[in-house]
């Protein structure tokens, strides 16, 4: 148990930090699994508008510090190859 003022007051801060960025990254895998599913039904225009909204999230998500920013980049590339290969 925390024992200074200050270490209580870090607890606190943290199960609230927590709860934000467990939002956070719930909402860039669920605009993921949004774009995957788009591209597993075969449908483009979906896929397409599905990879815009996601990209700004996954961004976000680097910006806040919940992903590394080549984990977001990475992520953003190959959504972008697959949606890309619907073309082809």
């Amino acid at each position: 148990m925390a024992h200074h003022k200050s270490a209580r007051k870090r607890i606190r801060r943290n199960g609230r930090r927590r709860t934000i960025n467990m939002a956070r990254r719930s909402r860039i895998r669920t605009h993921v699994r949004k774009v995957e599913e788009a591209i597993s039904g075969g449908d483009r225009e979906a896929a397409r508008a599905a990879l815009r909204s996601a990209e700004p999230e996954i961004m976000r998500g680097v910006k806040a510090g919940i992903i590394e920013k080549n984990t977001g980049s990475r992520k953003i590339s190959r959504l972008s190859a697959r949606v890309k290969a619907m073309d082809a």
